[in-house]
């Protein structure tokens, strides 16, 4: 190899390291929820076109990171996401964002509301706005868009799919849209929580508030499975701050279940559960222990706090002299 091949080589890898990917293109809601991480800052944000495309970024060695949304408080998990990172490997979450959703129906320059006939939305945000748009746009069609930017690009084509689109607040900063209607989302308290994923094997230090992902297959479709696997955190004391399934595509009629646990893999109850889940059901997958993104601490019982397990151990040891 020669020697500016050689340099070619480590400035992308210089370059690799310094970047993050999310769902572009600039003014999403998911360059939002970079906005409030400290590991963006000074990083170079890349955007990509889908979630499977930013988390093969990372898989792939081409970006440090990748920002992806998980699960919106009105349709509830973001499935693409949740079935990505049940397939893919080597992939850890580092932080959590919460990131406040408002939605504005844009149009071209001109256009009227009563001359809206066709919508173009992302999926997730045309179902947040459902109420409104049968209110005011009963006879409407979705198009579909990639994202929350591209659906106001799709009005500006040489020939537009739709006359109007739903948009961010902020859409003005990037597309010469008008804005028709303001705040038409269903929820006037909707968020969206938003991971930060990467290859890092090294957890973040325990802050009292962290939480815990995992993804679970059950060994067998019997009656009571799920219960036996609930129990591996009920008898810890542990809550699960969400619990939700995706089917196995290569298994009809089997399930994968997402879980978020309060707590971080260095808390003996943790730690404890999961060898637990981990002798019950062998297919599990361990996304991540990490701050959560709510600033309180993770109310534990005393009779599961480490010390606790502590006393208990020795007692144990104390048995056999």
């Amino acid at each position: 190899m020669s020697l500016p091949e050689q340099q070619d080589q480590h400035v992308d890898a210089t370059e690799a390291a310094r970047t993050i990917s999310f769902l572009g293109p600039a003014g999403t809601f998911t360059e939002s929820a970079l906005k409030l991480a400290p590991e963006a800052e000074g990083k170079l944000w890349k955007p990509v076109t889908n979630v499977l495309e930013a988390l093969m970024d990372v898989q792939t060695g081409r970006s440090y990171a990748a920002m992806i949304a998980v699960e919106n408080s009105v349709e509830g998990g973001v499935t693409a996401s949740q079935d990505a990172l049940s397939t893919m490997d080597r992939l850890r979450i580092i932080g959590e964002y919460v990131v406040p959703i408002r939605f504005m129906l844009a149009v071209r320059p001109g256009v009227e509301l009563a001359q809206v006939r066709r919508v173009a939305a992302h999926p997730v945000a045309y179902g947040q706005c459902r109420r409104w748009l049968h209110r005011e746009l009963p006879r409407h069609e979705h198009v579909p868009a990639a994202s929350n930017v591209a659906s106001a690009q799709m009005l500006l084509e040489e020939q537009p799919e739709a006359e109007a689109a739903i948009t961010p607040p902020t859409i003005r900063d990037h597309v010469d849209v008008e804005i028709a209607a303001e705040d038409i989302q269903d929820s006037m308290i909707a968020r969206t929580r938003f991971v930060l994923v990467t290859t890092r094997t090294d957890l973040p230090p325990r802050t009292g508030r962290d939480k815990t992902s995992v993804i679970v297959a059950l060994p067998e479709d019997r009656p009571g499975a799920l219960l036996s696997m609930l129990e591996q955190f009920a008898a810890r004391g542990i809550n699960l701050s969400m619990i939700t399934s995706r089917p196995i595509p290569e298994q009809p009629g089997q399930y994968r279940f997402v879980i978020d646990i309060d707590g971080h893999l260095e808390d003996a109850r943790v730690t404890d559960a999961l060898l637990g889940l981990r002798r019950y059901c062998p297919a599990v997958k361990f996304l991540g222990s990490y701050p959560r993104a709510v600033a309180t601490s993770v109310p534990i019982d005393p009779a599961y706090s480490d010390e606790n397990y502590e006393q208990a151990r020795a007692w144990l040891d104390g048995l056999v002299q």
